[in-house]
């Protein structure tokens, strides 16, 4: 008797939801899954680039969930390291405390790294807490004019309630006008690239529902009393100061995810792009890629879990007729683009000004959110504090990125790469962050389709997810699969979702759209 034929599953994407998809077939599914991805990058977004033997995090990610599965599925992949005292972070909850035993990052590259987040705002050449404190540094910084407007403008603010009709009104709302214009507005605009009144209420609801004034006075008075516990369930998202974190940076996990995916007998295609996705009877039966060397390959399946850019993957579909909204819709979809320029430095001018020990009196910094209206650069991250085994010459050398938003095909993003890098260093050296002799060597990255947007023909998503989902055996996944802002776990769990659906046999999808509508899952920036 010949063998059963396996049911096939092409994965779109070889980034967190996609590979995390195939991994949850191959564990629970007789499903085959075959990722395909168009690029030679292993990630997606949580890609880790590798530069003269450093590592860049590209967008910075906190492996970090209130999601116990998520921990212990991470956990499982890549182990924390081992406990040294009973005293350690517990792991996703408290019946799950780290065991003596666990891996030695001095000795051993399959493992998670504990961290401590620091991260604060560069404003007016000074230094904030990030979310902002209640500190006396904080009203030093802002000087007694601006600290009594906050604090007036805040009181306004719980009295005259805005209509939450836009962005800027939900920050209003939670931290006052004055307090809303230091802090959200420029930087805001700065990474979306419209103003926050022209952007929707819904990001807040998703990104920043449980910060506010409220919140950041709540986590001050409990948190001395709270037990140390990574899941930290009881603290706003916003304010997690703890997470895990791969030795080699994010792409390290999602290379060992696909090496395991492989292992276990599933596929992952690299320079496999999507360019036709064929419907016949309401069901995807197969789709048609372009291999490395330019040619077309049919892939027939029974299941089609796309990541691709919503963007894109209407734009694919034959075999059925697109409503003509359905494409308007799609096609106008918003995104916000990416750069990142990566400098090797000998120094920074700014240093250490916490208690935290750091080496060589370097700022504490994972990251630092530059507020500053006078430069483009939005973010700054220092990847020696993410991990020391992301720069080649720890001891030596420091190794930051500047982050900038932008429109692929706009100035910014069209820029030649060694003017950018240059533009780049000037801004930081504007800014009094470095000195232009500390610079070693620069690199430069872009990233397409970083940002699902909140504005235009977001609004009428609904109609485009209504068609999609009426395709029987199509599930869209992870942040450009459902053009969603979803942070890495919630990414995970669309797929986790997915896949129990599949395994149960199939019906309504509305719990994959559902994942991160849960107060407890909001998170911010």
């Amino acid at each position: 008797m010949s063998e059963e034929i396996k049911k096939k599953a092409l994965l779109v994407g070889a980034g967190p939801a996609g590979l995390t998809a195939a991994y949850e077939l191959l564990k629970k599914s007789d499903v085959a899954p075959i990722v395909v991805e168009a690029t030679d990058v292993i990630g997606g977004i949580s890609q880790t680039v590798k530069y003269k033997g450093n590592r860049m995090d590209i967008g910075g990610h906190r492996f970090f969930s209130k999601s116990s599965a998520i921990m212990q599925w991470w956990n499982n992949v890549m182990p924390v390291q081992g406990a040294r005292s009973k005293d350690d972070i517990l792991l996703g909850s408290d019946e799950k405390p780290l065991q003596k035993g666990g891996p030695d990052p001095e000795k051993d590259d399959r493992v998670m790294l504990y961290r401590n987040r620091v991260s604060r705002i560069f404003f007016l050449r000074k230094f904030f807490d990030y979310p902002i404190s209640l500190k006396f540094s904080t009203f030093a910084n802002m000087g007694l004019w601006r600290t009594l407007k906050s604090g007036f403008g805040y009181i306004y603010s719980q009295i005259f309630k805005r209509k939450e009709d836009s962005l800027e009104n939900f920050y209003v709302n939670r931290f006052g006008k004055p307090l809303y214009s230091l802090f959200f507005e420029g930087y805001t605009e700065k990474v979306w690239g419209v103003h926050p009144s022209k952007l929707g209420a819904d990001w807040g609801s998703q990104r920043v529902k449980g910060l506010s004034v409220y919140a950041i006075l709540k986590d001050a008075i409990v948190k001395p009393f709270m037990k140390d516990d990574i899941a930290q369930k009881k603290v706003e998202t916003s304010l997690i100061e703890q997470f895990i974190y791969p030795k080699f940076g994010p792409g390290q996990l999602w290379e060992i995810v696909a090496d395991d995916v492989r292992a276990m007998g599933g596929e992952v295609k690299m320079n496999h792009e999507v360019v036709r996705i064929n419907v016949e009877s309401g069901r995807v039966v197969s789709a048609d890629c372009r291999q490395p060397d330019g040619s077309i390959v049919n892939m027939p399946c029974d299941y089609l879990l796309s990541t691709m850019p919503i963007k894109d993957l209407v734009a694919a579909i034959s075999g059925v007729d697109v409503p003509e909204d359905v494409k308007r819709i799609a096609a106008e979809l918003p995104y916000r683009d990416f750069m990142t320029v990566g400098l090797l430095l000998d120094r920074m001018k700014i240093k250490n000004e916490t208690k935290m020990k750091t080496y060589a009196d370097r700022v504490p910094d994972t990251w630092i959110y530059i507020q500053e209206r006078d430069v483009k650069v939005g973010r700054l991250q220092v990847f020696n504090n993410w991990s020391p085994y992301l720069v080649d010459d720890y001891e030596n050398t420091m190794f930051v990125g500047l982050e900038y938003f932008c429109n692929e095909g706009d100035e910014l993003w069209a820029m030649d790469d060694e003017k950018f890098k240059f533009m780049a260093i000037d801004e930081l050296v504007k800014i009094d962050v470095i000195e232009r002799d500390a610079v070693l060597d620069a690199t430069l990255v872009r990233i397409k389709k970083a940002y699902p947007a909140y504005f235009g023909s977001y609004y009428e998503l609904d109609k485009v997810r209504q068609f999609l989902d009426g395709i029987e055996n199509l599930y869209c996944l992870g942040r450009n699969g459902q053009h969603r802002y979803n942070n890495m776990d919630h990414s995970m769990m669309t797929a986790m979702v997915a896949v129990d659906n599949i395994v149960s046999g199939g019906g309504d999808k509305s719990a994959v759209w559902n994942v991160n509508t849960e107060t407890e899952y909001h998170e911010q920036r």
